[in-house]
Formats: structure tokens, C-alpha cells, sequence
């Protein structure tokens, strides 16, 4: 979620499942996506660390999770949501270009 402080009548109520509990959030609209993709990611690699360490318990699996998605967001040296607004930025140049492309 970004860093500007939303106004509280702006936010919007999502359901967010992670590790099979759902939470009720409340978020600026333009986060809706980040953090549908954050929750799907946490998920995906729920699933992963339990295949590949078989018996623990719920909240091993989150503190792996949590010290991976730290971890690799420190080796990248840039967080998940600049790399996604940089995405959104190659999207919307690329469809001015396209758009000025296909009227010439």
C-alpha cells in the first residue's frame, strides 16, 4: 500500500484470505490490486514451504514467508509496489505510443 495516507471516507472494504483466514481490510482503491497480488504471493509460497518442510505448524510457515518476502525485497533493493508503479508507467507509455502507432 503506498506511503500517502488515504482519506478514511475513500477507503474501501476488501476481503483478503491469507493462510486459509480471511481478513476484512479497509484500502485506497488504487491499492486494491497490490494488495490482491501480495496476498496471492504470500499464498503461492504458503504452499511451497509446506511441500518442501512437511509438518510444521501454520505459523512456521508464515515467519518463512515473512522472512523470504523481506529478504528478497531487500536484494532487490526496491519494494514490490515502486516495481509495480514502474509497471504501470511502461503500460500507460506503451499504449500512448500504440495509440499514436495506429492513427498514423
Amino acid at each position: 500500500m503506498s506511503s500517502e495516507q488515504s482519506n478514511p471516507a475513500e477507503m474501501i472494504p476488501v476481503n483478503i484470505t491469507i493462510a486459509d483466514r480471511t481478513y476484512r481490510v479497509r484500502i485506497a482503491p488504487k491499492d486494491e490490486e497490490a494488495v490482491r497480488k501480495t496476498a496471492a504471493i504470500i499464498n503461492q509460497k504458503m504452499v511451497e514451504f509446506k511441500n518442501l518442510y512437511a509438518g510444521k505448524d501454520m505459523q512456521d510457515y508464515i515467519s518463512m514467508v515473512l522472512l523470504w518476502f523481506t529478504t528478497e525485497q531487500q536484494s532487490n533493493g526496491q519494494n514490490l509496489y515502486e516495481l509495480e508503479s514502474l509497471q504501470n508507467q511502461i503500460d500507460s507509455l506503451t499504449a500512448s505510443i500504440e495509440k499514436v502507432v495506429s492513427e498514423n
